[in-house]
């Protein structure tokens, strides 16, 4: 009875491990290599699947999800012979797990190894100054180049991202330097610019002020040169209202008697004024000669009639 107890534990034991081997469940997003009798047999994807015992055995296991990589930090030489170190993340995803399997021993090494090989060789290419503005470029070509290489390996590489460019201590110290003077000499720019634009300023507002000074010293004596002409011309226009009135008035009744009694008062009011001036005083030769002058002058007065 014991005897046939332990026979049917084996027995259980037996079938538990066939199934084990038998019975395989694939999780989502993984693929299993199957070989059968050494020999690849086929790819088992996402599922339930049977395997023939002791002749079917699972070799490889692979995830198809995108996986990244940390690429260590390594020291590059740039074109202008400065050494950088370099590190960044390569992202990748199995495609084809046969080759994956079969083609190379390790792809992941592999691959990262091609990744700093290619990164030293962009950096190469290019100068310090233009490494920090190149990194697009480089990872492009990176991953160009390795896309090219893991091709036969059934892997795709993705993208590939440069974390840090650290040069050396002595060129970092030299490019703060001069970073600085490019900021000091931008702030002279700026400052002799706006010393300038100032000036400019300054001699556009004076000569805009000589030139309204000018027009109104212009206008000034255009209007006084008009306030005189208006004078004169006012004083001419009574000057000669005056003379028509005096000349109707002579051709009046009385008129001319009268302008002989004024030609008279002024003859003697002048006389008078000439002798209280001046102690030297010329006399006509004779009394009647200022009948005379008054004569002659009403002559020529009736002449202008």
């Amino acid at each position: 009875m014991t005897g046939g107890l332990i026979v049917a534990f084996f027995l259980a034991v037996l079938v538990i491990i066939v199934l084990g081997k038998t019975a395989v469940v694939v999780p989502q997003q993984n693929a299993y290599v199957v070989e059968r009798l050494g020999k690849y047999s086929g790819t088992l994807n996402a599922g339930f699947h049977i395997l023939i015992p002791f002749l079917d055995v699972i070799r490889y296991r692979h995830s198809l999800k995108e996986e990244a990589i940390d690429i260590p930090e390594q020291v590059c030489i740039t074109r202008d012979n400065v050494q950088v170190g370099v590190d960044g993340v390569l992202y990748l995803k199995v495609l084809n797990p046969e080759r994956t399997s079969y083609g190379i021993t390790n792809h992941l090494f592999a691959i990262s190894q091609l990744a700093q090989t290619n990164l030293r060789s962009e950096i190469g290419k290019i100068e310090l100054d233009r490494t920090f503005e190149e990194r697009t470029n480089i990872n492009t070509n990176v991953v160009s180049e390795l896309d090219k290489a893991s091709e036969p390996w059934g892997v795709k590489v993705l993208r590939y991202e440069i974390k840090n460019i650290t040069p050396p201590k002595d060129v970092l110290a030299a490019m703060e330097k001069q970073m600085r003077a490019e900021r000091e000499k931008r702030a002279v720019i700026l400052t002799s610019e706006g010393v300038r634009d100032a000036a400019v300023n300054t001699a556009e507002g004076d000569k805009q002020q000589v030139i309204k000074a000018s027009e109104a010293n212009k206008q000034q004596q255009i209007n006084e040169a008009e306030g005189q002409a208006a004078a004169i011309l006012t004083v001419a226009s009574a000057t000669a209202e005056g003379i028509r009135k005096i000349a109707e008035s002579i051709q009046a009744p009385g008129g001319f008697e009268a302008v002989q009694l004024r030609v008279a008062e002024q003859y003697i009011t002048e006389f008078g004024k000439l002798a209280k001036e001046s102690n030297t005083m010329v006399l006509p030769a004779t009394v009647s000669d200022v009948g005379s002058m008054l004569t002659l002058a009403m002559n020529v007065i009736k002449q202008g009639k």
